[in-house]
C-alpha cells in the first residue's frame, strides 16, 4: 500500500470510528431517556416528595425577589396536601410545586426529585393556585396519572376550576429549583396566566421575541406565556435563552 492509499485508509477508518462513537453516544442517551421514563412511570413513595419544612419555606421564598416573597404566604407540602406555613400580608403565595404539575404526557410526571418554586401574585393566588391544589389532592389520594386527567376534566366540566383572573402572573426566579432531569433549573423567568390563547396573540416563539409559549396540552383553562429575565431572585446574573 502506498502513502496516499495509507492516508485514505486511515481517514476512512477514522470516520468509521467517529460514526461508531456518535452512534454509541446516541444509543446511550436514548437508553438513559427510556430508563428515566420507566423510572417515573408511577408515583414514588410519598416521603420522596416531602421536604424539611424549613428548607421548603426557604426554597418557596426563592421563587421571587425578597421584596415580594418576604411578605408572601408560604405553603408547604404535607401528607394530606399543601398547608400554610407562613401567613403573608401582600396577597402573594409562594409554593414549591411537585412533578405532577407537569403536562400529563410528560415522562417526568412522577419524578420525585422535581422541585419548582413559584410565587403567585394576588390574582393568580385566587385562581391559578387552585389548579395546583386540585392536582395535589388527586395525587396524594393515590390516583393514577390517567385518573387524575379524567377527574381534572370532570372538574372542569362541572365549572369547579376558575378561569385565570385578570392580571394573573407568577415568578419563577429561583436558581435552586429543579424542573426535571432534562431541564435542571432552566432559566429565571416570569409567567403570565391567561385564558386559552394562541401564541400569536403575544408574539410568542417568534425569532427575536422574548416571549415563550410551552404549547404542550394541559386540561386546565389557561395558557402560560413565559418571559425569561437576566437575573435570579437573589440578584445574581442568570443566563437568557
Amino acid at each position: 500500500m502506498n502513502a496516499r492509499s495509507s492516508r485514505r485508509f486511515a481517514g476512512a477508518a477514522g470516520a468509521a470510528v467517529l460514526c461508531a462513537m456518535t452512534a454509541a453516544v446516541a444509543t446511550a442517551v436514548a437508553g438513559d431517556l427510556a430508563r428515566s421514563a420507566l423510572a417515573y412511570e408511577h408515583m414514588a413513595p410519598l416521603e420522596q416528595y416531602l421536604m424539611d419544612p424549613g428548607a421548603e419555606i426557604a426554597l418557596a421564598r426563592s421563587a421571587a425577589p425578597a421584596a415580594v416573597s418576604a411578605k408572601a404566604t408560604i405553603l408547604i407540602l404535607k401528607p394530606p396536601g399543601y398547608a400554610t406555613a407562613v401567613f403573608g400580608t401582600n396577597g402573594f403565595t409562594c409554593v414549591v410545586e411537585r412533578s405532577w404539575m407537569a403536562p400529563f404526557d410528560s415522562p417526568e410526571f412522577w419524578n420525585p426529585k422535581l422541585r419548582a418554586p413559584i410565587c403567585y401574585n394576588p390574582a393568580a393566588s385566587t385562581s391559578i393556585l387552585a389548579y395546583t391544589l386540585k392536582r395535589t389532592q388527586l395525587a396524594l389520594a393515590g390516583r393514577s396519572r390517567e385518573q387524575m386527567l379524567d377527574e381534572t376534566r370532570a372538574t372542569l366540566a362541572r365549572n369547579e376550576l376558575p378561569q385565570p383572573a385578570p392580571g394573573a402572573m407568577s415568578f419563577m426566579m429561583s436558581k435552586d429549583g429543579y424542573l426535571g432531569d432534562s431541564q435542571g433549573h432552566w432559566h429565571s423567568h416570569l409567567m403570565f396566566h391567561v385564558p386559552k390563547a394562541a401564541a400569536a396573540t403575544w408574539g410568542a416563539n417568534l425569532q427575536g421575541s422574548p416571549v415563550v409559549l410551552d404549547d404542550r396540552p394541559t386540561p386546565e383553562p389557561q395558557t402560560i406565556f413565559l418571559v425569561p429575565v437576566g437575573h435570579w431572585s437573589d440578584g445574581t446574573e442568570a443566563p437568557l435563552l
